[in-house]
């Protein structure tokens, strides 16, 4: 008998992470689930808009994150947003309290699936103003003006 082969690994993520945020250090942690939070989050059925990670009694939870149940999978419209504790090393936890403690967030950037354990890429970041934003769509905008120009002169 053959092993079964993933269909596709799926990661949930959070896009408006990087706009909102200045990002630096990542860290992957696990998370805890139920059986039907881990079948859905495998099928792709939930999001990280607007979810956070927030520090109590020493332990990490992810606050605000939706898994939604489907036809066969039923989860309840309270736990769908339930806090789920992060798993990870004492000292994993302590850096980042300490960062925390700073002044800087610890934002949820993607749910990893492809492996046997789902785990949640989180980085450490500061939040952005409004011309902060402004300043990278226009930098962003000038490096696509300037990398079309250079491919039309190319040829």
């Amino acid at each position: 008998m053959t092993k079964k082969r993933p269909q596709g690994a799926k990661t949930i993520q959070n896009r408006r992470a990087r706009h909102d945020y200045e990002l630096g250090d990542s860290l992957v942690v696990g998370i805890s689930l139920t059986g039907a939070e881990t079948k859905a989050l495998r099928l792709g059925h939930g999001h990280l808009r607007g979810a956070y990670v927030t520090v109590k009694q020493d332990e990490l939870f992810l606050i605000n994150a939706t898994i939604a149940g489907t036809n066969g999978i039923q989860i309840d419209e309270s736990a769908q947003t339930r806090a789920r504790k992060l798993l990870a090393k004492r000292k994993e936890i302590q850096a980042l309290i300490e960062q925390k403690q700073q002044g800087k967030t610890l934002v949820p950037l993607e749910l990893l699936t492809q492996s046997r354990y789902i785990k949640l890429r989180l980085a450490v970041g500061r939040g952005k103003k409004l011309y902060d934003k402004r300043q990278t769509l226009k930098k962003r905008e000038q490096d696509r003006q300037a990398k079309s120009a250079i491919k039309s002169f190319a040829r």
